[in-house]
């Protein structure tokens, strides 16, 4: 027997609604259900009924009462279904186990290195999500789908990823995510940035503050962003990938690996520009820590420059600080073009150290044109490093409610 599609579990708009507010929620009266969704009172109460019957809702006790019966509460069953989400990024990746309530049950991470082919990532994700469904002896009968967000450039209609750079493991050209995980795990699975599903995580985990307009910048081997308003993720014509690290900021400088914009952004903040100006400078002859990690400039790799930033190296320090203040030149950029409420930052770089996020939200703010009558407000996020697996989860519970 054929799956039904997501979007055709649940019948019905109003239905739709009222699942909808119970989730976004926790736990809902029917009381308030009532004067919200304009039903009669005998509609609402089939519907919950309905809903309830088919096990996407349970009673959750009792309400205070305000001088009559105490009102019935309702909360989302959140063993209902499971979903997966998936992170597919350059240094890592990452295979979460969620229910329908977004709590996390199952995790597994793989270092992104040299041995890490397409064919090989997707066959350990394959047998460790089946190996995840075993362990809490769970039919993926039950599994609602996956959802990846993924490093583009990416065709988010096919589920295919185009040309991503920077892989460290060869093969990572039109690798047709979904249509291989659909025929091996014999689910329904949806592809998009990555930037996008962290997005739409960190919203979620904020959903009791209804920001109009978010911003997402992921700094890390590239940069990426993704931006939302009105509660909906804002798509361009095609996903172009790491289209905010070519935005030009010094017009005589220079080019990352020879590619694209002479003074791009990517090239002042980004992993391997920190790379490589650790190099040159120690090729110069500045004495640093790091040559006591690595006495060879040319094998100085990020988690050296990490743990000399712990220690409070010099150079290192230097290095991270004019990084930062470059990324709040380029954050400025943005707030007077884009104007969000709110700006999520995340990433290696955002994450490698406090003094990264509080120089970088500094100078982005001096540079803000209607500072201070323009406010923002900038945040790490709560979900840290789960942020875009569990968005790309939440992207296929998102298609239950889908009209």
């Amino acid at each position: 027997m054929d799956r039904l599609r997501i979007e055709q579990l649940i019948n019905g708009r109003k239905a739709k609604e009222i699942y909808e507010h119970i989730r976004k929620h926790g736990v809902v009266s029917k009381i308030e259900l009532l004067e919200r969704s304009g039903l009669t009172g005998s509609t609402l109460t089939r519907t919950l009924e309905e809903l309830t019957a088919q096990g996407f809702i349970a009673e959750a006790g009792f309400g205070e009462s305000t001088g009559g019966r105490r009102p019935i509460l309702y909360t989302i069953n959140s063993d209902y279904a499971y979903v997966f989400g998936l992170d597919i990024s350059r240094m890592h990746s990452k295979l979460m186990l969620f229910d329908l309530q977004m709590n996390p049950l199952e995790a597994k991470r793989w270092a992104m290195d040299e041995r890490m082919t397409p064919q090989v990532l997707l066959g350990e994700i394959a047998a460790e999500a089946e190996a995840m469904l075993a362990r809490r002896q769970l039919d993926v009968s039950q599994v609602l789908g996956i959802g990846i967000g993924a490093v583009g450039p990416l065709d988010r209609s096919t589920g295919v990823l185009l040309e991503p750079l920077h892989f460290p493991a060869p093969g990572w050209t039109q690798v047709p995510l979904t249509a291989w995980l659909e025929e091996r795990l014999g689910i329904p699975c949806m592809l998009d940035n990555g930037a996008n599903t962290a997005l739409i995580a960190e919203s979620w985990s904020v959903r009791e503050r209804d920001y109009r307009h978010l911003l997402y910048v992921h700094v890390g081997v590239g940069l990426r962003s993704a931006m939302m308003t009105g509660g909906q993720v804002v798509y361009g014509a095609v996903d172009m990938e790491g289209s905010l690290g070519q935005m030009i900021i010094q017009t005589d400088g220079h080019r990352l690996w020879g590619q694209g914009n002479y003074g791009a952004l990517e090239s002042y903040v980004s992993i391997h520009s920190l790379e490589q100006q650790a190099q040159t400078r120690l090729k110069q002859g500045r004495d640093s820590l790091l040559l006591r990690l690595e006495p060879d400039p040319d094998l100085i790799q990020f988690a050296h420059l990490q743990q000399a930033l712990q220690e409070n190296d010099p150079l290192t320090v230097e290095l991270f600080t004019q990084a930062a203040t470059y990324f709040g030149i380029g954050l400025a950029n943005l707030l007077n073009i884009l104007h969000p409420e709110k700006v999520i930052l995340g990433g290696a770089l955002i994450s490698s150290h406090p003094g990264f996020f509080h120089t970088a939200t500094k100078t982005a703010i001096q540079r803000a044109y209607y500072y201070p009558k323009y406010q923002v407000v900038f945040s790490q996020g709560s979900l840290g490093e789960d942020a875009l697996a569990a968005g790309a989860a939440l992207m296929v519970i998102n298609r239950l409610t889908l009209l």
